[in-house]
């Protein structure tokens, strides 16, 4: 399951967010999503986790809890979407 994660604090790394997450089950990957000209943190990223119930108690137990300082949004991701008019 593929896991959105929004409003981390800057300076969140794929390091912190997958330490945060293991602790629900085994993580695939954690990928915090940076501004490729600066560098920067866009303040929310990616887990994978393969298990969907460690998921889903991740999700459960991290929507609405405190990551330095900052209130966490966490749910399942949604397929993007492309912006393309027709």
């Amino acid at each position: 399951m593929n896991i959105y994660v929004g409003n981390l604090d800057y300076s969140i790394d794929d390091q912190d967010l997958e330490g945060v997450f293991q602790e629900y089950g085994a993580v695939k990957t954690a990928k915090v999503i940076t501004d490729k000209f600066s560098g920067r943190s866009k303040g929310f990223g990616f887990v994978e986790m393969d298990n969907a119930d460690e998921a889903n108690a991740a999700i459960k137990a991290l929507n609405g809890a405190t990551l330095e300082n900052r209130e966490m949004v966490v749910n399942e991701a949604r397929p993007r979407k492309d912006n393309f008019r027709d």
